[in-house]
């Protein structure tokens, strides 16, 4: 069997799907599920989440200039599904979803308490794309769940039950099959 050659689009799969969370002083806060996001820079932490500008967050983000990147799970993969479909406009999503906000050390949006890890940002530079607007964020702090952690505070995320988005679909995370480095490590 052959290749096919298809259009031009993103097949830049899985990826992760987070939680982004975000909130306006006094108002309600949000949450938006978004797959295009990613690591970006690691000193200073940086990250990006990609939205589109119809978006309800995006005009939260784009005001405050912060948001929280919270990580999804198995049990929180109704919630992320919902919170990407759902416009904050009309539902509030945390109340929807019973799903706790946080305060944050760092910003002003809140932190899904039931995510795993959560990462405080700071917007540093919004990039206009075409159909998307890259939000590029600094992140100002970490929130680890301490269940993750072992006695020695080394972080276990294996153990959270991690999902990625997949062309439409959501998948569990599979078995460990190497550790950076395994092809050149000396027997």
């Amino acid at each position: 069997m052959g290749k096919q050659n298809w259009k031009a689009g993103n097949m830049l799969y899985p990826v992760p799907a987070v939680m982004v969370s975000c909130q306006r002083p006094g108002e309600k806060p949000n949450i938006i599920t978004a797959a295009w996001t990613g690591t970006v820079c690691s000193s200073p932490a940086m990250v990006s989440v990609s939205l589109k500008p119809e978006r309800y967050s995006y005009g939260i983000i784009r005001d405050t200039g912060e948001f929280v990147i919270n990580l999804t799970t198995e049990r929180l993969a109704r919630a992320a599904d919902f919170c990407g479909v759902r416009s904050g406009r009309e539902v509030d999503k945390f109340e929807a979803m019973r799903l706790t906000p946080e305060a944050a050390v760092h910003v002003g949006a809140p932190l899904i308490k039931e995510s795993p890890v959560n990462l405080e940002c700071r917007v540093t530079q919004i990039v206009e794309l075409g159909s998307h607007h890259m939000f590029l964020g600094e992140v100002l702090g970490v929130d680890v769940d301490e269940r993750y952690l072992d006695q020695n505070q080394k972080l276990h995320l294996e153990r959270a039950g991690l999902i990625v988005y997949s062309h439409g679909q959501y998948f569990t995370l599979g078995k460990n099959i190497g550790r950076f480095g395994f092809s050149v490590r000396k027997r």
